[in-house]
């Protein structure tokens, strides 16, 4: 009779479609639920789990630490410790965990007609609103960052070529280049397309504030 192996010792077997299909192999990695959720606010940069526990409200304690297990063994995660004094660890995404950016950005404009009204159950957070702004910043030459206000908090944007990595991140940018103020229903309109960037502006719909190159091309000049 085999022996079996201690559990320390078992390979880890996942979950799979068991398909030849590279959609299949996709949901293999993300397709469990608070997944992609997970990666959304990862793509803000380095986490620690109890901010990820605070900004994914629903999630349990033990759901979140077994799918940042399994980001970390499908190569889309890692975790590493910040050096002294912050003496905490944090999970940040791999290149391949950036890669769901443009998947995470159709998934916003596909379920943005689904937001016609906020239900008294909805939980949000300001940031939430960047993956819909995102598109209609896409056209800007200038490359900077983009500090965003809304009624609900704030957060800052990375504008132009730059915008590859990190493309958004929490709360007010340290030394914006320009500074937009909006409200979360404008960022949806212009998720959808409803209302171009310029548009809003000349409307008095964004209120645009900086000196430099980036406000200036924001404020049309």
């Amino acid at each position: 009779m085999p022996r079996q192996q201690p559990a320390a010792q078992r390979p880890v077997r996942r979950r799979s479609y068991d398909q030849f299909c590279a959609s299949a192999r996709a949901l293999d990695s993300v397709g469990d639920r608070w997944t992609l959720l997970i990666v959304r606010e990862l793509l803000a940069g380095p986490r620690r789990y109890t901010d990820l526990h605070a900004d994914l409200p629903g999630v349990s304690t033990d759901v979140l630490a077994s799918r940042l297990k399994d980001m970390e063994q499908g190569g889309l995660a890692v975790r590493r410790k910040l050096p002294p004094p912050a003496a905490a660890s944090v999970y940040e995404l791999t290149e391949r965990g950036h890669g769901l950016l443009p998947v995470l950005a159709a998934l916003a404009e596909w379920g943005a007609p689904a937001l016609a009204e906020r239900r008294p159950t909805d939980a949000v957070r300001a940031h939430w609103f960047a993956l819909p702004l995102l598109r209609a910043l896409t056209g800007l030459a200038q490359e900077g960052v983009l500090e965003v206000r809304l009624d609900e908090g704030e957060f800052h944007v990375r504008t132009g070529r730059g915008a590859a990595v990190e493309p958004y991140g929490f709360g007010p940018a340290p030394q914006p280049d320009a500074r937009i103020t909006l409200d979360a229903e404008l960022c949806l309109e212009l998720g959808r397309g409803d209302v171009t960037l310029a548009e809003a502006v000349k409307d008095g719909r964004i209120e645009v504030a900086g000196d430099g190159p980036l406000a200036a091309e924001l404020g049309g000049g």
